[in-house]
């Protein structure tokens, strides 16, 4: 469960995020939607503890995210669907991601199929259109172990 409480997020004398309240329960797909500077990767960025709130809580599961012993099991992030690295395949792209989150080869395979990128999963990551970038990051977000389980998984 992802629990947002009055969060602002001031960058000097620019107010980023200004007292944002919701809540996202487990095993649901979250989107923002909105024009550019509304505060959107600003909130992301909070919530992936990449960024300290100015004041308000952020909580994942109960407790700061970072804080977690194993974050991707907590959470699926995605800030940016093509930060991926252009020379590595699909299948390599979360196949690096997956070992350094313990995460199983049988996982990515089905995170490939999931995305629908099983037959680009051999092709540079550079080589994807937009989309197609997007369905890889996408993949990135769900490959937690957390997600075979189904449960106790904020998205």
């Amino acid at each position: 469960m992802i629990e947002i409480d009055g969060l602002t997020k001031r960058y000097g004398d620019k107010t980023a995020v200004d007292r944002l309240s919701f809540v996202v329960e487990p095993g649901v797909v979250t989107g923002f939607l909105g024009p550019n500077g509304a505060g959107k990767s600003t909130t992301m960025r909070v919530i992936a503890g990449l960024d300290r709130p100015t004041s308000g809580t952020v909580r994942v599961n109960g407790k700061h995210y970072p804080e977690a012993a194993a974050p991707m099991s907590e959470l699926g992030i995605l800030l940016d669907a093509r930060s991926v690295h252009p020379g590595l395949s699909a299948r390599n792209n979360l196949l690096a991601l997956a070992r350094t989150a313990g995460i199983g080869r049988r996982r990515v395979d089905e995170v490939i199929e999931l995305a629908g990128l099983g037959e680009v999963a051999g092709a540079r990551a550079g080589s994807f259109s937009l989309g197609m970038g997007q369905r890889l990051g996408g993949g990135r977000g769900a490959a937690g172990p957390a997600a075979d389980r189904g449960a106790g998984r904020a998205s």
